[in-house]
């Protein structure tokens, strides 16, 4: 299933806003100095605040890439397994039609009878 093209736009705009905050991060664009933490308290309160925010995205978006990859490869989906059940369901249909009409098996000659290992 593809992903729609609002999806794709709105996952790229939050990706390129993190990825401008990571540059304002790195060139010390929210360094908040000693002198003006103590100075004024809610400065320093906000930018822990907003530290602590970004640093939850991550981890949620970290938690969902780690999760969705240690899940996606464990085991077959519901529909797959409700088929595969079905298939088995099948095969023994055709097993229990072909020892009350008495056909050969269809992995042996034509020729052969179907009771041969009742034969002594």
């Amino acid at each position: 299933m593809r992903p729609s093209r609002v999806v794709l736009l709105l996952w790229s705009v939050l990706i390129a806003i993190l990825l401008v905050l990571e540059i304002a991060e790195i060139t010390h664009l929210f360094t908040v100095s000693i002198q003006s933490a103590v100075e004024d308290p809610l400065a320093f309160v906000f930018a822990l605040v907003f530290t602590t925010i970004l640093a939850l995205i991550g981890a949620i978006f970290i938690g969902i890439y780690f999760a969705q990859r240690i899940l996606s490869s464990a085991a077959f989906t519901p529909f797959e397994e409700e088929m595969l059940k079905m298939r088995g369901d099948i095969s023994d249909m055709k097993e229990s039609l072909r020892k009350i009409s008495g056909a050969p098996p269809p992995n042996s000659p034509a020729g052969d009878s179907p009771h041969e290992e009742d034969r002594p």
